[in-house]
């Protein structure tokens, strides 16, 4: 069974060893934010753990991957975990609206390790923290895909998501082609 859970103690020796194995929790800066997350986990792992979940963004600013800083919005991370880590997912929002900053890709983001994938684990991840989005009081969020990703469209299409658009995203990730899809809640 998939569950997503808080960061805990008891789950980071697993999660680390997920790192060590070269996967990545984050799709933009990839082995850069491996990298970062294990020297934060080597240094204080409480503060690490705490750092993943900031519902009133009281965290420094967000660095994007062209260097730009931005301010930090509300948001937490699960663990995708199945016994062991599984993968991760992130939510964020704006207080009082469903409006994302055009540097923010979505208001959540996951990856699976590549050796869990094909579980459907995104699936039930998503599905689990679309809970939490009902939670903050949106009326829907949005999440991109990059078009050649057929797998995440699937997870997104699976828990109720529409596609509302092509777009370039915002300079600092590229400006690359991407899908926005839209999931009621």
């Amino acid at each position: 069974m998939v569950e997503i859970v808080k960061p805990a103690l008891e789950h980071l020796p697993s999660y680390k060893a997920a790192l060590e194995s070269g996967w990545s929790p984050d799709n933009v800066r990839l082995l850069d934010a491996t990298r970062e997350q294990l020297a934060a986990i080597e240094e204080d792992p409480a503060a690490f753990l705490a750092s993943l979940d900031d519902p009133e963004a009281k965290g420094p600013p967000i660095a994007l991957p062209d260097g730009t800083r931005v301010p930090r919005l509300p948001g937490f991370r699960r663990w995708i975990w199945d016994g062991e880590a599984a993968g991760s997912i992130g939510f964020r929002w704006q207080k009082g609206t469903a409006e994302l900053p055009s540097h923010v890709l979505g208001h959540i983001g996951y990856a699976v390790v590549p050796w869990k994938r094909q579980r459907g684990y995104a699936t039930e991840a998503l599905r689990l923290m679309l809970d939490e989005a009902r939670a903050v009081g949106l009326p829907h969020i949005e999440i991109t895909a990059k078009p050649g990703n057929p797998a995440s469209h699937k997870v997104i299409l699976a828990n109720g998501g529409k596609l509302v658009e092509r777009f370039f995203e915002d300079a600092a990730y590229g400006g690359v082609q991407s899908l926005r899809f839209r999931i009621d809640l």
